[in-house]
């Protein structure tokens, strides 16, 4: 138990000293008070001749009676009564007739009394609201502060990130060196009339390093750096979020040159008046005092805001016009130089073995963001460190790759035969319809070992890093997803429910080749319908689908043509090499798992599908014989060597996208 934490509590010390005045009152009763009797001792007593006076209390009930003799060790007692007996005690009284005589009282509510009955509660109400919001701010002396900045100031002797520990982001990197720069020698900008922009934004997916990037600039420049979460500013008492704004820009002009970094903008930037029921007023207060401090800065105050979001499109348009954010960085996932050196940055100080080679794992992490790498390398440090080894090799960093992709393997699923059966099949009509394809990345591993929510999955990745992708590779995509289900369909004539997910996939890049990408003749190259993303805020409520019934209903049939064409692609394929997939399921059954080596030596003999007829978007339109012209010949960039399937540069993992995913089959 933390006795500290507990005697900090506000509300223990409240219950404490209520406790001791009570104790008190109750010790002032029983000292200073008369002895109570029953009220048939009292009336004995009345009938006596000890009784000096009497005191008759009307409303208590009560009478208090002085002795001439004492009466059970004291010489004053009282007793109360019911308003039954009043008749009954007042005849008593005046039977007594007491020689100090008698006298009735009328109690009158004094000032006090009143006073402490209308201020206790409030006292109490008081010290309730003030522990509930020191609660709600942290306790301590911020009790009265929540109109003030939240941001945590990075100092110099705190430990100091710089651009040496960014990696993966040349680009983003340079353009922040000019910040740093600027916040430096900002006379030098100034000389020849440039102005730093005032604000810079940070975007891309998550772990792409957009907060390390703003702590580097706040490392290099050597300036006060304040950071805060953009939900830092929202609470529930409208007003606080503006008042914090205000806060934090004054702190950071009496510090400046400064740099004010907001995590998360999108939280308190969001595009105002969006929302089903209409605005939030706080948010939109927040904001709207942070637009004002962003256009009133002094032009040659030295404060820069930068900020990081996942979510660009959905910031209100005044925050992001020249003025407040001049400049958007976008911070994308690393290409293959860029994840080495992320690999390289992440690996120091862990004891990797010789045979690691970082670009090879470089290569089999296309798509892969700084955090998904430095999750890798970590992972695999936890498995060598499990097993009680002392170096990283690479078997501990292939299976960390594994488990970042589809997650801890299974081993207490227990599989029946025939399970295993259909799922080596399944994953088979996968890898054997990605070889046999024209236009599809190699199959760098299979396996039907149950890894997270997959029974088994095949890899089929690309290269290189990709950026764009053909009609042809779009469907050769199509026919190996489909490759799992009709190789249920030949083998066992009954399929199972494991396709659904490839099901899914394919349905979905079929839609985007109609709808998006203009890839059919029917529909043509128009796109339809807005952007697939979520509905935000009710923003995009109401609005109805920006195409007619019929063409509904053309692109349906263009989807489900593709679809077909690729179900057809794949039966033809894996009736062709029948012996093969067979081959392929009884290595899975024996092995569980194959690397590209023996997938290689397996599929050597795979008869290739047909080239498909060359496609025209028209066959009206007239048709170009000519061949494009001769990629010139020029030196590969420092680190980037030729690649070539021969130096096992091919095996992959999966890309995070439709061009490259791995295809699990699903229960």
């Amino acid at each position: 138990m933390d006795f500290k934490k507990i005697t900090r509590n506000p509300i223990i010390y409240v219950i404490l000293i209520g406790f001791l005045l009570f104790v008190g009152f109750s010790l002032i009763t029983s000292l200073g008070g008369a002895k109570q009797i029953s009220t048939q001792e009292g009336l004995e007593l009345l009938k006596g001749t000890t009784v000096t006076s009497v005191t008759n209390t009307d409303g208590d009930q009560r009478v208090d009676m002085k002795l001439s003799e004492p009466y059970k060790g004291a010489d004053d007692v009282q007793f109360y009564y019911v308003t039954a007996r009043a008749s009954e005690v007042v005849d008593a009284i005046n039977a007594a007739d007491p020689k100090g005589g008698f006298n009735d009282e009328v109690p009158k509510a004094s000032w006090f009394d009143g006073f402490l009955s209308l201020a206790l509660p409030m006292v109490l109400l008081g010290l309730l609201f003030w522990f509930l919001l020191s609660s709600a701010q942290g306790g301590g002396n911020k009790v009265m502060q929540f109109g003030k900045s939240r941001a945590k100031l990075v100092t110099k002797e705190m430990p100091q990130v710089t651009f040496t520990d960014v990696a993966g982001a040349d680009e983003a990197i340079e353009e922040m060196q000019e910040i740093k720069d600027f916040l430096k020698d900002p006379a030098r900008f100034q000389a020849v009339g440039a102005r730093i922009p005032k604000g810079v934004l940070l975007y891309g997916p998550p772990g792409t390093g957009k907060t390390l990037l703003a702590r580097a600039v706040a490392g290099e420049a050597g300036v006060p750096f304040y950071s805060i979460s953009g939900s830092d500013f929202v609470e529930m008492f409208v007003g606080v979020g503006a008042s914090r704004v205000r806060d934090l820009f004054n702190q950071a002009k009496e510090n400046s040159p400064a740099i004010i970094f907001i995590d998360e903008i999108d939280a308190v930037g969001r595009h105002r008046g969006a929302g089903l029921g209409g605005g939030h007023d706080e948010r939109e207060q927040t904001l709207n005092q942070m637009l004002v401090e962003m256009d009133g800065f002094d032009p040659k105050a030295n404060v820069i805001v930068i900020a990081a979001t996942n979510r660009p499109d959905i910031l209100d348009p005044a925050l992001l016009r020249p003025g407040r954010f001049d400049r958007q960085i976008g911070v994308d996932a690393p290409d293959l130089r860029g994840r080495q050196t992320i690999l390289e940055v992440h690996g120091r100080g862990k004891p990797l073995a010789d045979s690691v080679d970082l670009e090879v794992v470089a290569r089999k992490t296309p798509g892969f963001t700084g955090a998904d790498l430095a999750n890798v390398l970590n992972e695999a440090a936890l498995l060598t460190a499990r097993s009680n080894a002392q170096l990283i090799d690479n078997r501990a960093l292939d299976e960390a790759i594994d488990r970042v992709i589809a997650g801890p393997q299974r081993r207490t699923r227990v599989m029946r035969d025939k399970e295993k059966l259909i799922t080596a099949y399944h994953e088979g009509g996968h890898a054997l319809t990605a070889a046999a394809m024209n236009y599809s990345d190699p199959v760098t591993k299979i396996t039907i070992l149950p890894r997270g929510k997959a029974l088994g999955y095949t890899m089929v990745m690309p290269l290189d890093d990709k950026y764009s992708i053909t009609r042809n590779e779009l469907q050769d995509q199509l026919a190996w997803a489909m490759g799992g289900r009709v190789a249920e369909e030949i083998v066992f004539h009954d399929p199972t429910t494991g396709a659904s997910n490839d099901i899914e996939k394919a349905t979905s890049i079929a839609r985007k080749m109609v709808t998006e990408y203009g890839m059919t003749t029917d529909v043509g190259p128009v796109k339809l319908g807005a952007a697939s993303g979520e509905v935000f805020m009710g923003r995009d409520m109401g609005h109805g689908r920006e195409y007619s019934e019929t063409v509904a209903e053309r692109v349906d049939v263009q989807v489900r043509d593709l679809i077909e064409q690729a179900h057809n692609e794949a039966y033809q394929v894996l009736n062709d090499n029948r012996d093969i997939l067979d081959k392929l399921a009884l290595e899975l059954l024996e092995k569980e798992t194959l690397d590209h080596n023996e997938i290689a030596e397996i599929f050597k003999d795979v008869k290739k599908l047909p080239p498909r007829p060359q496609w025209l978007s028209s066959s009206e339109r007239p048709t170009s014989a000519l061949p494009p012209v001769e990629i010139p010949r020029r030196a590969l960039p420092a680190g980037v060597a030729a690649t070539t399937e021969a130096d096992g540069s091919h095996e992959k993992a999966p890309r995070r996208r439709p061009t490259g995913q791995a295809r699990p089959a699903t229960a």
